[in-house]
C-alpha cells in the first residue's frame, strides 16, 4: 500500500508538458501579483491587496481583461507598463518567449522543448516549430505596430503625445485579445462611432484570434494552398461574425441604452464590433450591463466558442465548434461520416472535440453554481462573468469588483483554466496510468 501511494505521489510530482505549461503561467502570474501589490504600481501610492493583485495579474497573463479596479485611473504609468508587459507575455505564451530567448542565445532546442511548443500553440506537429516561433514574433511586432500607428494618429488629435502612448498600448491589448483599456471611466465609449478606433480594434482582435499558424499560411497563400485547418478557421470565423452582427443588430436595434439612438450605419458598425469583441477580446465601447438578456445570452455563446487554436484567444475554439456542428449535421442527414470541405473527419477528432466541449462546460457549470451560492446577483450576469473569465474575454456586466474574495478566486481559477486550455489543465492534474492490454466485451445502450 505504501509503495502504491509513493508511486502515485511520484506520478503527480513528475513534470509532464501539461504541468510545465500550467506551472509556467502560474509563476508569471505570482510575479505580476507581487508587483501590483507595490505602492509604485498605483497612482495613489497604495498597492492592491493580495487577492485583487492576483486577480489583476491573472487577468493580464491569461489575456482576459476582467478588472477589479479602473485600470486607467488606478494604475500609475509604471503599473500600466507592467500590465501591458504581462498581457504581451500571456498573449504570445510563456513558452514562445522562452523559446525565442533560447534561439537568440544560440542554444540548441531540444525535442522536449519542441513538444512543449507544440502543446502551447496547439499544433498538429512539432515540425517547423522554430520557424513558426520566429514568424510569430515578427508578425506580432508588425501587426501591433501598424494597428498602434493607426490609433495613435487618431488619438493624437485628442490627447497629444499621450495619445501615441494610448494608441500603441491599446494595440497590444487588442491583438493579444486582452481588452484592458486605460482611458479611465467611460472615456473609451466616446469612440464607438469612430471608424479609426472601432474598426482598427476589430481588425486587431480578429487577427489575434485567428491563430499564428493560420496567419502564417495566409502570409504565403498563393504559393501554397490553404490547409483544411485554415479553411475551417476562416470559414467558421466569418460565419460567427456575420451571424453575431445580424443577431445583435436585430436584438438591440431599439434599445436606447445601447445602439438604439445611433444612425443606421453606426448601428451596423457597433453591432459588428459587439460581435467581434466576444472572440475573445473584451474591449467594450458601450455599457454591457445595459444589453438585453437575449443579447447577453448570445454573447455568452460567442464567448464560449471563442477564437481559434494557437491564437491569443480563449474559448473552446472555432475548430472544435465546427467539428461538433459537422458531426451533428451528418447525423441529422443520416450520413455515415462527418465531412468538412470534402474531407472526412476522423472519429478520434470528433471524440476529442466532444470531450473538450463537455469538460469546458463542466468547469463553467461548477463555477457558475459556486458563485450563485455565494453571491446575490442575477443568474445571467453570473453566468456571463464566468464564461467571460473561462473564455478569457474580459467583458463584464459590472459585477466583478463587487464579488467576494472566494468568488474572485474562482474566477482566477477559471481564467487560468481558460488560458492553458481545459483539457491541458485537466491532464496536468491527472496521474499517469498504465495501459491495459485487456479489452472488455462491448455492449449497447439505447439513447435519445
Amino acid at each position: 500500500m505504501l509503495t502504491l501511494t509513493n508511486d502515485r505521489l511520484k506520478s503527480f510530482i513528475e513534470l509532464n508538458p501539461y504541468r510545465i505549461l500550467v506551472l509556467s503561467f502560474s509563476i508569471v502570474i505570482l510575479i505580476g501579483a507581487f508587483i501590483f501589490m507595490l505602492p509604485i504600481s498605483a497612482a495613489n501610492g497604495h498597492g492592491l491587496s493580495f487577492v485583487n493583485a492576483l486577480f489583476m495579474s491573472t487577468s493580464a497573463v491569461c489575456v482576459t481583461g476582467l478588472s477589479v479596479v479602473d485600470t486607467g485611473r488606478y494604475f500609475s504609468t509604471f503599473g500600466q507598463i507592467v500590465l501591458i508587459i504581462l498581457v504581451q507575455i500571456g498573449g504570445l505564451g510563456v513558452m514562445t518567449l522562452t523559446m525565442m530567448v533560447a534561439i537568440i542565445a544560440g542554444r540548441h532546442i531540444r525535442l522536449k522543448n519542441r513538444l512543449l511548443m507544440q502543446e502551447s500553440l496547439n499544433l498538429l506537429s512539432f515540425s517547423g516549430v522554430i520557424r513558426l516561433v520566429i514568424s510569430i514574433i515578427k508578425m506580432t511586432a508588425c501587426i501591433e505596430f501598424i494597428g498602434g500607428t493607426i490609433m495613435a494618429i487618431r488619438l493624437y488629435q485628442d490627447f497629444g503625445l499621450h495619445g501615441i502612448y494610448l494608441g500603441y498600448w491599446h494595440a497590444v491589448s487588442a491583438f493579444c485579445n486582452a481588452g484592458f483599456d486605460i482611458f479611465g471611466g467611460t472615456g473609451i465609449f466616446h469612440y464607438l462611432t469612430s471608424p479609426f478606433i472601432c474598426l482598427t480594434l476589430c481588425a486587431l482582435i480578429i487577427t489575434g484570434g485567428l491563430g499564428f499558424s493560420t496567419l502564417a499560411e495566409i502570409k504565403i497563400f498563393g504559393r501554397h494552398s490553404l490547409s483544411l485547418h485554415t479553411k475551417v478557421v476562416l470559414f467558421t470565423t466569418f460565419c460567427l461574425l456575420l451571424f453575431g452582427t445580424i443577431a445583435i443588430m436585430v436584438l438591440e436595434y431599439h434599445n436606447k441604452a445601447t445602439i438604439g439612438t445611433l444612425p443606421f450605419w453606426d448601428k451596423v458598425m457597433a453591432s459588428f464590433y459587439l460581435s467581434t469583441t466576444p472572440r475573445t477580446a473584451g474591449f467594450t465601447l458601450l455599457n454591457i450591463g445595459a444589453l438585453g438578456d437575449a443579447t447577453l445570452f448570445l454573447i455568452i455563446i460567442l464567448m464560449f466558442i471563442g477564437g481559434s487554436p494557437g491564437s491569443t484567444a480563449g474559448g473552446i475554439k472555432t475548430t472544435t465548434f465546427a467539428v461538433i456542428f459537422a458531426s451533428i449535421f451528418s447525423i441529422i442527414k443520416g450520413k455515415e461520416d462527418a465531412v468538412v470541405f470534402n474531407r472526412r473527419l476522423e472519429t478520434d477528432l470528433i471524440m476529442k472535440a466532444l470531450t473538450l466541449f463537455l469538460v469546458s462546460l463542466a468547469f463553467v457549470v461548477f463555477a457558475t453554481m459556486y458563485i450563485c451560492i455565494r453571491e446575490n446577483f442575477a443568474f445571467i450576469r453570473i453566468l456571463f462573468e464566468v464564461v467571460s473569465a473561462f473564455a478569457t474575454v474580459g467583458l463584464s456586466t459590472g459585477i466583478t469588483a463587487s464579488l467576494s474574495a472566494s468568488s474572485k478566486i474562482m474566477l482566477i481559477l477559471m481564467m487560468l483554466v481558460g488560458r492553458v486550455g481545459a483539457m491541458t489543465f485537466t491532464l496536468a492534474l491527472a496521474l499517469k496510468t498504465k495501459k491495459s492490454g485487456v479489452h472488455l466485451p462491448s455492449g449497447r445502450i439505447s439513447i435519445g
